[in-house]
């Protein structure tokens, strides 16, 4: 596969235009100033020959280039192809953000794939300029620098939950790649903005533009209560991490998502960090979707209604698969009703000290092993509705569904279409929202062939066929379909009627029934 720094000079006009669509996309090393920089830095421009171009910044620090103090592109948004692609590479990526390496080294990220450590190590290199550890390495420095500038903790305390093996080697890692000491980062650090030693604040970077009304709308419509609140203008969730529970307050802000973490143990913050970009689909391409779906002239207005849409995803695949499941041919209201009765019978409560400061966010949602132990008999919804979620919860328990950031995306959809009672819909709506697919469709659901009669598709044979030309994008299309409709799930809690950006344009519009009789989103 051909990268985009195969093409130097293509690199070079994306850095002359300060294109920030490439920012996590490559890296430039100015061998001048022995730094690395994102696409747009604002810095004056090198010159060509005194650049090198690397595909992460792993390697550009391999090849002894150090940080930007001023574009910071080690918290640039990740590359969508991480998202989209399914090719081992790719699904290693996913497992490295989400702290496989951290946690269990190459073996388990090799043990997770089904490879071997070599052929990791060499898909990586080839792809990235960078193998695992590398990569894992670069990932650690920048947690700690978050830890550094919006913790009081010590740095001993840092060194060790941000996956360092010694204060030696914390320091020198530091060093190299932000060219600073530790202590002086901290001193660099904007005043105010260290918070208690068990909260965590940052900023989240994305790509613009950003539907942010209509990413928060839905998310807030169908949270569930117990686990998730939208609350004094952020969406409250809990977390279910590898050391122990957490809780994160998330507001859509200028430009950007701000995040306050509190973790039980701060060794989870590369992985919770991961698990919210994904909840949030931050790493997408919106200029590239809006740009291929607005090629359609029936699809145009309303692309240019609501540019930047994303696509809610989810902080945990198998939770995501039991929700779709509750909520088939129920409404919104109703999914949230059942689901939440699941979470307060088998939802692990949290700790007092996260519990008190979440509000109405109180328990875990259920893992699929709680679940799988149910008898579908005692549940209050269809018998068949309730057979099939236990099914699936075994299955998720069993490892026989893999639906983790590393899955195989083609072996989890066959794997879930050979249980009873996942049908198309089920299908597609795990795939795009657990499995991260661009291209899934939902051509049968209510809300989308209301949406798609407004452009005189009005049957899902006409609609399917008309799709076609939205490949690979129509996932993005769904929503896009989705938020033309008028529906307070298509906006803020507390944003007013017929708004939908954050910039207060207002959105195309179609009517839409009070009460949803399809499966929620």
């Amino acid at each position: 596969m051909r990268r985009l720094i195969d093409d130097p000079e293509q690199c070079y006009r994306f850095m002359r235009s300060r294109d920030t669509r490439f920012d996590g996309r490559f890296f430039v090393g100015v061998t001048s100033t022995g730094i690395f920089c994102r696409p747009s830095c604002p810095a004056r421009l090198p010159r060509f020959e005194h650049c090198r171009f690397h595909a992460s910044a792993a390697a550009a620090l391999g090849d002894g280039f150090r940080a930007c103090k001023r574009c910071r592109p080690a918290v640039s948004p990740g590359s969508p192809e991480w998202v989209a692609r399914t090719d081992l590479a790719a699904r290693a990526m996913r497992l490295i953000a989400d702290g496989v390496v951290d946690r269990g080294g190459v073996e388990a990220l090799a043990a997770r794939l089904g490879y071997s450590s070599r052929q990791v190590h060499r898909a990586l290199t080839q792809e990235l300029g960078a193998g695992p550890l590398a990569l894992a390495r670069a990932q650690r420095a920048q947690s700690a620098r978050t830890l550094i500038e919006s913790t009081g903790l010590s740095m001993t305390d840092i060194a060790f939950a941000a996956g360092f093996d010694s204060i030696r080697q914390f320091n020198d890692t530091m060093r190299a790649v932000f060219a600073v000491t530790p202590t002086e980062l901290r001193g660099r650090a904007r005043p105010g903005g260290a918070g208690a030693a068990s909260t965590v604040r940052l900023r989240l970077a994305l790509r613009t533009p950003f539907d942010a009304a209509g990413l928060f709308g839905h998310l807030a419509a169908t949270a569930v209560p117990g686990v998730e609140e939208w609350r004094d203008g952020a969406l409250h969730r809990a977390l279910a991490l590898e050391h122990g529970p957490g809780v994160v307050a998330l507001s859509p802000d200028a430009g950007g998502v701000a995040a306050t973490l509190r973790l039980t143990d701060h060794r989870d913050l590369t992985s919770a960090v991961a698990r919210i970009r994904r909840l949030l689909d931050l790493d997408a391409d919106p200029v590239a979707v809006d740009a291929a779906l607005a090629e359609d002239p029936l699809l145009r207005p309303a692309v240019a209604a609501r540019p930047g849409s994303r696509v809610p995803r989810c902080v945990d695949g198998a939770e995501l698969a039991l929700r779709i499941v509750l909520g088939q041919q129920v409404s919104t209201a109703a999914a949230r009703t059942v689901t939440a009765r699941l979470v307060r019978a088998l939802g692990e409560p949290l700790p007092d000290a996260l519990a008190q400061a979440g509000g109405g966010v109180t328990r875990l949602f259920p893992s699929a092993g709680a679940v799988a132990r149910l008898d579908p008999s005692t549940l209050p919804m269809p018998r068949r509705r309730a057979e099939t979620l236990v099914t699936l919860a075994r299955a998720l328990a069993d490892g026989t569904v893999d639906l983790s950031p590393g899955a195989d995306r083609d072996a989890a959809v066959a794997a879930l279409a050979a249980l009873p009672g996942i049908g198309p819909w089920t299908l597609s709506s795990v795939a795009m929202r657990a499995l991260g697919d661009p291209d899934a469709f939902l051509p049968t659901d209510l809300g989308v062939m209301q949406a798609a009669r407004g452009l005189g598709l009005a049957t899902p044979r006409l609609l399917t066929a008309h799709a076609e030309r939205w490949r690979p994008w129509r996932s993005y299309a769904t929503q896009v379909l989705w938020g033309a409709l008028d529906h307070p799930i298509n906006r803020l809690p507390d944003a007013p009627q017929g708004r939908g950006q954050l910039d207060g344009r207002p959105r195309a519009r179609v009517s839409r029934p009070a009460m949803r009789t399809v499966p929620a989103r």
